[in-house]
């Protein structure tokens, strides 16, 4: 499966697709594994009391079963998020008041 700016999404990242944000996960983790932050063994275990209907509706929404693979898919989407908004803001008053934009 193709994914944007020639990523290749591994063989062990895909799964059935249950929504749209299926696609931005599958994104996600190809970017991850691109950057080499799925390489490697599995040596840090993460632990945490989360609200099960949040577990259970996370599950559902992604198609993803196994708690260890929710978890590194929603570590994979905070690493891949898009900035864009943040620069964008980050950008006002850059531009001169003098600037003409009339076409």
């Amino acid at each position: 499966m193709a994914a944007p700016f020639g990523f290749q999404i591994p063989r062990s990242a895909k799964r059935s697709k249950t929504t749209a944000s299926s696609n931005r996960l599958d994104d996600a983790l190809s970017i991850a594994e691109q950057q080499g932050l799925l390489s490697g063994g599995r040596t840090l275990t993460v632990r945490g009391r989360m609200p099960s209907l949040l577990v259970e509706q996370a599950k559902k929404k992604t198609g993803i079963q196994s708690d260890s693979k929710l978890i590194e898919a929603a570590l994979a989407n905070i690493v891949a998020a898009d900035e864009y908004g943040d620069w964008l803001l980050a950008q006002r008053g850059t531009v001169s008041k003098e600037l003409d934009l009339e076409f």
